[in-house]
């Protein structure tokens, strides 16, 4: 039988040899951490190679995802689609084994890893979905969900500020089937970590409330399994406190920031195998090796014991399956259209005067109870937000029912975390706090959009609107910047009919994240008819339509500023100026639309546009074109009530109005 320190030793050859290939890469980590892979995968993971998506497998996450080649060697040996020609092709053009994990592109891979921190975030919801799923759908006779979360984390991973943000939530919600294996090897990329960062580890995550499991030696596999079967025992989140050395096997450059992100060379590569007595070529597995590697079979055997529990479960509880089914599958409910179209159109009839965030939790209501998988909360805003509706149970405290996590005031680890639920499968996440403070979260947000996985980012007090509370809190560039990340569909709606699409929408989204920036202040409803009303789906719509052949100018508006421009055109029409207005809730969406649809609602012809929102003017001068004009606000705000603010920044029918008329009469002079 080939012993575990061989084993781990073809981890560390593949990837001492990829990154030399690639001539670019990390080799240090994944020759530090391979014994511990070897003794996770081998002994205790419980995965199928020829199913990765099997419900209850294990989660494996590489947080400190620039020791990839330690992943991509783990999936390839065990035997994933991964071929040895794909890890000779790591960090190429195209290749399945790009610099850093990336789901969705490598079989196999759970998230995409790389900033700091974030994979463990990610593993904290995957945790946390396994603990909800079992506390809904397991049943003594046919346990369905039993399954760990285990990830691999460096000290850069807890420098990172969101770690403390999701590990000190973990212990609060003793989301015992995480464990997480620090690899303490004193070294990052500046050197010897002691100048910098000389935390008590283990006291931080005894206070978190986490099992600790210290001073693990992690080269020793026996160690190293004693470790993992006190962890599985624990109804904590352990972590396991290994001491590695960083690029071990090589006589010159372990334990320094030398082997951390180069690669080692030719000279040293082969010292390095004679150290380690590794005597085959470069990419060269024996067969043996392989064989002892497989995880197939094992794989294969578990899932079926498990397709046998899965089978007794269907015939018992024939409706929970189905609706555990459906959710696993990312489908919606049958009726879902006709229940939420039926709602919508009430909302028309009917034509509320609510604030936007408001109406978000009237859509809640109406959507939620649809939707058992719909889990999220807010950063300690649930009642500025409007997160909560009557159906929401805290997880903490109803785990079975359970669909509202108090995410206390973390608003990176909350959109994190996240990421990780809706990952892991069963479950659309969705997260709240002041829009402002979407600084916090947003490479969380990029993270979503990158992955992509459906996560609905509820922001409210979305402008200078919000008053009182002064330009701490008063977003300004905050909607540009969120509308510039690619693959993120960012909502600014005007009323209670666009508050309920946008939901719509962004629960029916499933390969992107959306955002919802939602007023403090009540909005009035505006008229529809059945077109419009669809329309609003794509986008942009034409809501006030001119009475003539061709508008003489176009407002183009979102959120709050549409009651703006719709006052502003009432008034030029006094004055015979025929005005078309624009509600745009949606530019992402818009843009995407059939260039004949976008040249039905901006006529090219009509050259003199304003474009009106409280945020920053640079994004709408795309829409306004060189001779259009936008009313935006390029500076911070200040403390005052909204409305004196409103006008305190130009947001008045009369400023609109002169606006307008100023690119009418600059058409007409270049015409």
């Amino acid at each position: 039988m080939t012993d575990s320190r061989t084993l781990a030793n073809a981890i560390r050859a593949l990837s001492m040899d990829a990154v030399q290939q690639a001539n670019s890469g990390h080799p240090g980590m994944p020759m530090g951490m391979a014994d511990i892979a070897e003794v996770l995968w081998n002994r205790h993971l419980r995965h199928n190679p020829d199913n990765p998506h099997w419900w209850d497998r294990d989660r494996f996450v590489l947080s400190n995802g620039h020791g990839s080649m330690l992943l991509y060697s783990l999936l390839h040996l065990s035997g994933y689609d991964l071929s040895i020609d794909d890890l000779r092709d790591f960090r190429q053009l195209h290749s399945k084994t790009p610099g850093h994990p990336e789901f969705g592109h490598t079989v196999g891979v759970e998230t995409t890893t790389g900033p700091l921190g974030q994979g463990l975030a990610n593993a904290v919801g995957m945790a946390l979905a396994e603990q909800l799923l079992a506390a809904r759908y397991n049943k003594d006779e046919a346990e369905l969900f039993n399954h760990f979360t285990y990830v691999f984390a460096g000290d850069g991973c807890l420098m990172e500020g969101v770690s403390h943000e999701v590990c000190s939530l973990a212990g609060t919600l003793n989301l015992g089937k995480l464990i997480c294996f620090y690899d303490d090897n004193g070294i990052s990329i500046d050197g010897d970590v002691k100048g910098w960062f000389s935390d008590d580890t283990p006291a931080r995550f005894r206070a978190y409330g986490w099992h600790v499991i210290e001073d693990v030696d992690g080269h020793d596999a026996e160690a190293l399994d004693r470790a993992i079967q006190a962890a599985q025992e624990s109804d904590q989140p352990s972590l396991i406190c290994c001491k590695t050395v960083i690029g071990f096997g090589s006589p010159a450059k372990r334990g320094t920031a030398s082997s951390h992100g180069a690669p080692l060379g030719d000279e040293e590569i082969a010292a390095t195998r004679a150290e380690l007595g590794w005597e085959h070529g470069a990419f060269e597995i024996p067969d043996d090796i392989y064989t002892a590697w497989n995880a197939k079979q094992r794989g294969a055997s578990l899932e079926s014991d498990w397709n046998q529990r899965w089978d007794a479960y269907q015939a018992a509880h024939p409706e929970l399956a189905a609706e555990l089914s459906r959710r696993m599958s990312g489908e919606l409910p049958a009726d879902w259209r006709e229940k939420t179209d039926a709602y919508i159109q009430q909302l028309q009839d009917e034509g509320p005067k609510v604030a936007t965030r408001k109406a978000s939790q009237m859509a809640l209501e109406a959507m939620a109870p649809l939707l058992p998988e719909l889990t999220g909360g807010s950063a300690d805003l649930a009642g500025s937000n409007n997160t909560i509706w009557s159906g929401s149970k805290d997880v903490a405290t109803d785990p079975a029912q359970g669909n509202y996590i108090y995410f206390g005031v973390r608003e990176f680890g909350m959109t994190a975390l996240a990421n990780g639920l809706g990952l892991h499968g069963g479950f659309i996440p969705y997260v709240a706090t002041f829009l402002v403070f979407s600084d916090y979260a947003r490479n969380a947000v990029r993270m979503s959009a990158l992955l992509p996985t459906q996560v609905i980012n509820v922001y409210t007090h979305d402008s200078i609107g919000l008053g009182e509370d002064g330009p701490t809190h008063q977003p300004i560039e905050h909607l540009a910047s969120l509308r510039i990340i690619p693959n993120v569909s960012v909502w600014r709606p005007c009323d209670a009919v666009e508050t309920a699409v946008a939901w719509q929408d962004a629960l029916e989204q499933k390969k992107a994240p959306s955002v919802l920036a939602l007023t403090r202040q009540g909005l009035p409803p505006q008229a529809r008819d059945a077109q419009q009303l669809a329309d609003v789906r794509r986008g942009a719509y034409v809501l006030r339509r001119e009475q003539g052949d061709e508008a003489q100018a176009i407002i183009i508006a979102t959120g709050s500023e549409v009651g703006l421009a719709m006052e502003t055109a009432e008034q030029l029409a006094a004055d015979n100026i025929d005005v078309r207005v624009v509600s745009m809730p949606n530019a992402e969406i818009f843009a995407q639309q059939d260039p004949a649809y976008r040249q039905q609602v901006l006529p090219p012809a009509v050259r003199a546009r304003v474009a009106v929102e409280a945020g920053i003017s640079q994004y709408w001068r795309a829409w306004v074109g060189d001779g259009g004009a936008v009313l935006g606000i390029d500076s911070f705000g200040a403390s005052a009530p909204a409305s004196v603010l409103m006008k305190e920044y130009g947001f008045t029918p009369d400023n609109l109005n002169q606006m307008v008329r100023g690119v009418i009469d600059q058409q007409e002079r270049s015409a």
